[in-house]
């Protein structure tokens, strides 16, 4: 997730680890500086070299010590790291001693940054691309990077890590075995609606990000296109102090939010698949109709319908068949 606005900090059992002057005397008094550095633990640990590539490295989403001690091993032997913001950046690389060099890299500057950072591999330098919390990629500017990075035909490593959508996912209840991410949808009211229908038959989970502000409005225009009675969960805070999961029907949700207050904490929003429900012949025999005029090939037709109603695919193939023959 690419958006929190403060610094997350541990659970309260480990909130004395996160003071920054804690760290730093830790740091300047008690431990000798190395190149390349971190503190795990109270115990300074050597990095090893690391060889010129782009290594888009995973942070913590909240608590602090969701972080792999891979993650800081890059952090603290890289080049280069590339963030959305230094000063939320800094503070995590505070918390562990590394004093690595930071650039921005956010949807604002990445024109720009990117032939900098292209530079620094040609140069043999080893960059590492992060996000403000979680993994990069997901709803951040990243992926031109990765893709101008490919095409010079440079080395990139993932470092796996923190990922909102996969904290959320795991305790939804929801399934998991398909799995649609939408991100942060459109701002505007028209753009949110088209990409709310292009959903609507998306098989699987669908799982977005959204702004605390617009929980209400968001969770409202879901329930119009995409139906209230589907299966939902509001995730917030997750790994933090005061990490929530919210689980209801859609409807019920959009309703809760409407009234509200504005909760803190980015949110993740995970709606279970449509709800398939019992057609009758003459229902089924116009969504045939519809999709026959559409241009549809009935194979395709008949696999659609299927996984839309619950019908097996080889009579509706057979219905659409005679359908066919009638038209034509």
């Amino acid at each position: 997730m690419t958006k929190p606005k403060n610094l997350p900090t541990d659970q309260p059992a480990l909130r004395a680890d996160t003071s920054l002057e804690q760290d730093k005397s830790l740091d300047e008094t008690r431990l000798p500086q190395a190149k390349a550095d971190y503190i795990l633990l109270g115990n300074r640990m050597s990095a090893p070299p690391l060889p010129s590539a782009l290594y888009v490295t995973a942070t913590p989403i909240g608590n602090l010590k969701d972080i792999t001690v891979r993650a800081l091993e890059v952090l603290a032997a890289c080049d280069i790291i590339a963030c959305e913001d230094t000063r939320i950046s800094r503070k995590l690389l505070n918390h562990y001693g590394i004093r690595s060099h930071l650039v921005t890299y956010h949807e604002h500057n990445a024109d720009k940054q990117r032939p900098y950072l292209l530079n620094a591999l040609h140069e043999g330098k080893a960059v590492a691309l992060i996000s403000d919390a979680g993994t990069p990629l997901l709803s951040d500017p990243g992926y031109k990077l990765v893709e101008e990075v490919l095409a010079e035909d440079f080395s990139i490593t993932p470092i796996p890590g923190a990922s909102a959508m996969l904290a959320a996912l795991v305790p939804s209840g929801l399934p998991t075995d398909q799995i649609h991410f939408a991100g942060f949808l459109p701002q505007k009211a028209g753009a949110r609606a088209s990409k709310l229908d292009s959903l609507k038959d998306c098989p699987g989970t669908l799982v977005f990000y959204e702004s605390p502000r617009r929980l209400g409005a968001v969770l409202t225009a879901m329930a119009e296109h995409l139906g209230g009675e589907r299966k939902a969960v509001i995730a917030r805070e997750l790994t933090k102090n005061f990490e929530e999961f919210r689980r209801d029907s859609l409807g019920n949700l959009a309703l809760y939010y409407s009234q509200a207050e504005a909760p803190k904490g980015e949110a993740v929003i995970l709606l279970g698949p449509a709800v398939k429900r019992e057609l009758d012949e003459q229902d089924l025999e116009q969504m045939i109709r519809d999709g026959l005029q559409q241009g549809l090939h009935i194979k395709q037709l008949s696999a659609d319908l299927a996984q839309k109603t619950g019908r097996k695919k080889n009579e509706i193939y057979k219905q659409a068949q005679q359908i066919k023959d009638q038209i034509t």
